[in-house]
């Protein structure tokens, strides 16, 4: 099979040839048709996320179909041959630790992710375990359906954790602002978005999705907001959307990687302003939004790259030169 394969940070992907992989109990064999492009991919080519798997193979945003499962003993199959399934970031958990019998499987500190310690996406084939895949839902061809998997999900976990907040502020108008403002607005909300200054097409972008203003991240927004999402890896935007939302008022941080925050005064925290993260996602968190995403319906703007130009596609994704979210066909 022909994969991107990564040896070392800081370092360009390189396209190879590779055996396919051999799925092991529990496990599903995927041809895989699309992937998407996530900001996170940057982070690990960057050297900021610090534990991968070397060589890896990038890419936790996959569509593929089944070619062969083999279940685990006592358990019949997950899927059919030939059913069309997501890959998604998380790709195990112990479900043994607080964390898992909690519910929140996504703190778990024996977690495993795809395209980070395990090989992703940017292939021909890929081996997923298949309790950690998920049906994708009829409607949705393969290169719309690979952004809701990471995009989409952090999205969607990151709108839950501002609670029933109604005006959000959105800062950072990339691949999972454009989707979860849909879903705002089809839960009834109102959605501001911040973007660069002086970045007139992506203004444009967040207005035609949805967003009733668009603003630069420095600006106030015309009303005070009940909650801001931030999805742009900028630290500087941690005081900035707390100024922007009122007393009681939630700060999201939705990206795996941010850039340091600055120092800023109590008083902008103060009046029982909540500031939090999200971390990763749960198997809950896709059941929930892969049913929801049909019934909206979330629209995905992507621009197509073939396999073998992931690196122009991390390239673009790095100096913000399209709109939406970027897909490798890859069959």
């Amino acid at each position: 099979m022909r994969a991107l394969v990564l040896t070392e940070p800081h370092r360009p992907l390189e396209l190879v040839e590779r055996p396919d992989p051999t799925p092991g109990p529990g496990q599903v064999l995927l041809g895989v048709r699309a992937c998407a492009v996530c900001r996170t991919d940057l982070h690990i080519l960057d050297g900021e996320l610090a534990d991968p798997k070397l060589p890896l193979i990038p890419g936790h945003q996959i569509v593929g179909k089944v070619l062969a499962e083999v279940p685990l003993p006592g358990h019949p199959p997950r899927f059919s041959p030939g059913a069309r399934v997501g890959v998604p970031w998380l790709g195990f958990t112990c479900g043994k630790c607080a964390h898992c019998l909690a519910g929140r499987e996504n703190l778990c500190d024996q977690a495993r992710f795809t395209g980070y310690q395990i090989d992703g996406g940017f292939a021909e084939r890929a081996v997923a375990d298949a309790r950690y895949c998920f049906p994708i839902p009829e409607g949705y061809p393969d290169l719309q359906a690979a952004p809701l998997l990471c995009a989409g999900l952090i999205g969607y976990r990151t709108l839950r954790m501002a609670g029933d907040a109604e005006r959000i502020g959105i800062y950072g108008f990339g691949a999972a602002a454009h989707l979860v403002v849909q879903v705002a607005r089809y839960q009834g909300r109102r959605v501001f978005g911040f973007v660069r200054e002086g970045d007139e097409k992506a203004k444009e972008f967040a207005l035609h999705m949805g967003a009733e203003w668009a603003g630069a991240s420095n600006e106030p927004p015309p009303v005070e907001l009940d909650a801001a999402l931030i999805f742009a890896p900028a630290g500087e935007l941690v005081p900035a959307a707390l100024r922007a939302v009122r007393k009681g008022g939630t700060v999201v941080c939705g990206g795996i990687h941010m850039s340091d925050i600055p120092s800023f005064p109590y008083s902008i925290l103060w009046g029982e302003r909540v500031l939090r993260s999200v971390a990763n996602l749960t198997r809950r968190d896709g059941e929930e939004f892969l049913a929801l995403a049909p019934q909206v319906p979330v629209q995905t703007e992507v621009n197509v790259y073939p396999l073998e130009e992931g690196a122009a596609a991390l390239s673009d994704l790095r100096h913000g030169r399209f709109s939406g979210a970027a897909v490798l066909v890859v069959e």
